[in-house]
């Protein structure tokens, strides 16, 4: 699938080699984009697997069949793992919402309100 020939590869428990065959399967990699290369890889006995966002990832085939995400209250998500027959798991509450939590959770590590305020001014928090 690489273009590699077997007598081209080192050993691959020699470390003083990994960095010239990081380099040079990086150099490949390039040559292609993510889906071209899960399309050359479809049906072929090789352990790949395409990286993701969390936008496009509920709708990988996939993950759509074994159900990963679900939705609740308007929010798609990842569903809980791991599951159980007799105890299926279960979303308690919706997520929350990004900066909903700020507050209490650095006021746990030790920020006083000055410096949430701070922080706040400086736009490092919302």
């Amino acid at each position: 699938m690489l273009g590699l020939r077997e007598e081209e590869m080192p050993d691959q428990h020699d470390r003083s080699r990994w960095p010239e065959m990081h380099a040079k399967f990086a150099a490949i990699f390039r040559t292609r984009t993510r889906d071209e290369w899960c399309a050359l890889a479809e049906g072929r006995d090789v352990c790949i697997a395409p990286v993701m966002s969390l936008a496009e990832a509920p709708d990988h085939p996939h993950l759509r069949v074994r159900q990963t995400f679900v939705e609740r209250d308007g929010v798609i998500q990842p569903a809980p793992a791991p599951r159980f027959s007799r105890t299926p798991g279960e979303i308690q509450s919706a997520p929350a919402l990004p900066g909903e939590h700020t507050d209490e959770v650095l006021g746990d590590w030790g920020f006083t309100a000055i410096e949430l305020e701070t922080l706040r001014e400086a736009g490092a928090i919302a």
